[in-house]
């Protein structure tokens, strides 16, 4: 077992004590946004006193991810574990399917576009399904609403922007009318201006003083235009799903699911790629174009995941995808615990302290924040203390 050090990743819409807290080191007054504890190239955690994990895993990837897992997935780790906080709402994003990663990829390594440059898509050629496991509460918006429901919640808002939205969901209530509602608020050649987006703020604001069909909406069409003025991604708040987990409870985004995280502090794990194309609420490239040639517009709930029990102290969340699985076991005092897993692991402890046990590879101890890499070689592991111990693994 490796102990390891994140990376981490200091955007604007980072929290400036939830993950520092978590780590437990001293806020400097700056956003945290991410901690990264994984093998992905741009931003791979390090072993103590050791290598980058990307280079540990390449130099014996038999060793380190298990000779099944080197043969599904190549010598790279599959998934990427996370530590998110946001105080600010997240960029309106979608992530791409396998295709789609390979192709753009390809093509702008073709064009010769530096993988860190500002205006790349693709970083890598892999889809990025993502989990997200919260740890307080956590908003967000993901996926569309019925468009029925939608055009309801647009009537009474009594602006050009709502009026324009609300007569293509009725003229066309299908996922082609949600696409044709959704690219007109995005597209360049049709964007609604930011005086629009305003108007739209303050009847939001009216009705809900006048008793509003639904409040939430209506908060978070102002708590967005606040906090992008302009951006007439504020408006897709009517268009999509609302989403609130409370601590312990998990969300899965599919690839081609818009989304947007509002706000909280949770563990994140996704497969192990950074693409993300973006269409608004975001400083960085944005290319509204390649997001709509992505997306999913078939209305649909939220999928959130119910774990299933097992060894009495852990609770595993399958995801639908074939790159990871996570798990949490919550400790007590009363004996040693057998954790569920085979493949590479990495385990991160949230709570307390945990004393970990590996088949081959003798005892460590893990406090708050502290994480380690477990190679598919050490086999099977069992722990005691009173703390928290959140598990990647693949199935």
């Amino acid at each position: 077992m490796y102990r390891l050090t994140p990376a981490t990743q200091r955007y604007d819409w980072g929290s400036t004590t939830a993950i520092q807290d978590v780590l437990r080191t001293v806020p400097d007054g700056l956003p945290l946004a991410e901690a990264w504890f994984g093998a992905h190239p741009s931003a791979p955690a390090t072993i103590v006193d050791g290598p980058a994990l990307d280079a540990f895993i390449a130099a014996d990837p038999a060793s380190a991810l298990g000779e099944g897992v080197a043969a599904r997935f190549g010598a790279h780790l599959p998934y990427l574990l996370k530590l998110i906080a946001a105080d600010a709402p997240l960029s309106l994003q979608v992530h791409p399917d396998v295709e789609r990663a390979r192709a753009g990829f390809a093509a702008e390594e073709a064009a010769g576009i530096p993988r860190n440059a500002p205006e790349r898509n693709y970083k890598d050629c892999n889809h990025k399904p993502e989990l997200v496991y919260a740890l307080t509460r956590f908003d967000a918006m993901v996926g569309f609403r019925a468009p029925r429901r939608a055009a309801e919640l647009l009537t009474g808002l009594d602006v050009p922007l709502a009026a324009r939205l609300q007569e293509i969901l009725v003229a066309d209530p299908t996922s082609a009318g949600v696409r044709a509602a959704f690219s007109w608020l995005l597209a360049s050649e049709t964007r609604p201006s930011a005086a629009d987006v305003d108007a739209l703020a303050a009847a939001c604001a009216r009705r809900l003083e006048d008793g509003s069909p639904s409040p939430r909406t209506d908060r978070t069409v102002m708590r967005l235009a606040a906090a992008y003025p302009g951006d007439p991604g504020a408006a897709t708040s009517v268009l999509l799903n609302p989403v609130t987990l409370r601590p312990g409870e998990a969300l899965f985004v599919p690839a081609g699911a818009v989304h947007a995280y509002l706000g909280g502090l949770a563990v994140e794990i996704m497969a192990n790629s950074d693409n993300v194309l973006r269409a608004g609420f975001t400083g960085k490239h944005i290319d509204t174009d390649e997001l709509l040639a992505t997306l999913d517009t078939v209305a649909a709930p939220p999928i959130r995941i119910a774990p299933e029990r097992v060894f009495t102290s852990t609770e595993i969340f399958y995801a639908p995808v074939d790159d990871f699985e996570l798990s949490v076991t919550r400790l007590t005092d009363e004996g040693t615990t057998r954790i569920p897993g085979r493949g590479p692991r990495v385990i991160l402890c949230i709570e307390g302290e945990v004393e970990v046990h590996g088949e081959l590879d003798g005892t460590l101890v893990l406090e708050r924040g502290q994480s380690a890499f477990v190679p598919a070689a050490d086999g099977p592991l069992t722990a005691r203390g009173d703390g928290v111990l959140v598990q990647a693994d693949v199935p």
